[in-house]
């Protein structure tokens, strides 16, 4: 778990490090917030098309494989983004981005189940999506260094990409030597603790064979899986809307540079840490799902339409901000503990490639939406009402899902 929340740091930061290079790359290049907003989300239009098959490859192939190729191929990519001059060029690169990733998270979600009974679930993904506000947190302070350096008459902001690339592909080279595949391989367990948890996680799977295992195509027509995509999508929204917009809002509401506004962009995040892993830990305890996805929602919402308020300066909007972003992120780990509760191994996997595909068109919806609406009307008040709408429809929707036990 330790070295998969560190390859989910490095696939994070990797994903929003862009929102700190606009704060130079912007106005170097001469983008209009529309168009960073595109660049930005259009990293997820890219990330839509393998989801699926990188789930399905942890499954049915190898996650140590899999994460070895993924994780060096968008390390280069990420590294080259530094270097575009264009607007075409961002574009592309950010599109090939969400490509090389697109099969990291479904496939560690999927991977997950490899290990983690389902009472012990939504505290294993709690554990691993803590690096969402970690990553900010990591992010923010080399952001700050790093932006503030001129190497090679490159800008800082190039050096932040380039670099933050790196550690991609190093860590895709140690995934070959370091993970496990299944239980049964770990010859850094026990005996008696790999038999016994292959045992477990085999009596899962009897369980739901008896019970009438749902077959991956029928899965994929789900109704309860296509609401659970639409409750992604719009934590999605906000996630990434926040994280790439964030240091510019905080800047603008502060009057900050480059330097103290990545620093004030670790607080949020900062908070957030703890209420994901205490929200994971409480769904567990209690075994319910759906309100612990949908009242963090809610309270994300109420937070967001707070700070759009004319009178906020930075101290209320850090405040507002850290509840907000604690709202998103605490609600990832019941929601993924809710799939692998009644879908067999395939399905399941085919079924997170899915949700995470789909929902992860919420990552070009945000970004796009704030900076469209900025250009449009001087101010980044209507983006944060249209994200906190969906964060609320997000909420809304998770409470139609079916709570039930494998199905047939």
């Amino acid at each position: 778990m330790p070295f998969l929340f560190l390859l989910y740091i490095i696939s994070y930061i990797d994903r929003i490090n862009v929102g700190f290079a606009g704060l130079q790359m912007t106005g170097e290049l001469g983008f209009s917030n529309s168009v960073f907003g595109f660049g930005s989300g259009i990293f997820f239009i890219g990330y839509v098309v393998l989801g699926i098959p990188g789930a399905l490859l942890v499954e049915k192939w190898s996650a140590r494989k899999a994460m070895t190729v993924t994780m060096i191929v968008w390390g280069c990519v990420a590294s080259a983004t530094g270097l575009i001059q264009t607007k075409p060029e961002f574009y592309s690169m950010r599109f090939v981005l969400g490509l090389a990733e697109a099969g990291f998270f479904p496939g560690i979600i999927t991977y997950l189940t490899h290990w983690y009974t389902p009472r012990d679930r939504a505290k294993a993904v709690a554990m691993f999506m803590a690096a969402i506000p970690m990553s900010q947190v990591v992010a923010s302070p080399i952001s700050a260094l790093l932006i503030k350096v001129n190497w090679m008459h490159l800008s800082g902001w190039r050096w932040l990409l380039i670099l933050e690339g790196a550690p991609a592909v190093v860590c895709g080279v140690v995934s070959w030597f370091y993970l496990t595949d299944w239980p049964r391989q770990a010859r850094w367990l026990p005996a008696e603790g790999r038999e016994w948890l292959a045992g477990e996680l085999e009596r899962e799977g009897s369980l739901k064979a008896a019970a009438g295992k749902m077959s991956l195509w029928k899965a994929l027509r789900s109704r309860d899986v296509w609401l659970l995509a639409a409750v992604y999508f719009g934590g999605t929204t906000g996630t990434y809307g926040l994280g790439l917009w964030m240091p510019k809002m905080l800047q603008k509401v502060g009057h900050l540079n480059a330097v103290a506004t990545s620093w004030y962009t670790a607080i949020p995040a900062l908070v957030a840490v703890p209420a994901m892993l205490i929200c994971g830990w409480h769904s567990d305890r209690s075994g319910e799902r759906r309100w612990h996805t949908a009242a963090p929602r809610f309270i994300g919402c109420i937070a967001l339409l707070a700070v759009t308020a004319a009178s906020v300066g930075l101290p209320s909007a850090l405040v507002l901000f850290a509840i907000a972003f604690s709202g998103l992120v605490a609600a990832y780990p019941s929601l993924w503990a809710i799939p692998t509760s009644f879908l067999g191994a395939a399905a399941a996997a085919g079924s997170i490639g899915l949700i995470n595909s789909v929902g992860n068109l919420g990552g070009f919806f945000g970004p796009y939406t704030i900076g469209w609406l900025s250009d449009l009307t001087g101010s980044y008040a209507g983006g944060l009402w249209a994200v906190a709408g969906a964060l609320f429809l997000s909420g809304f929707i998770v409470l139609f899902v079916r709570s039930r036990q494998p199905q047939s």
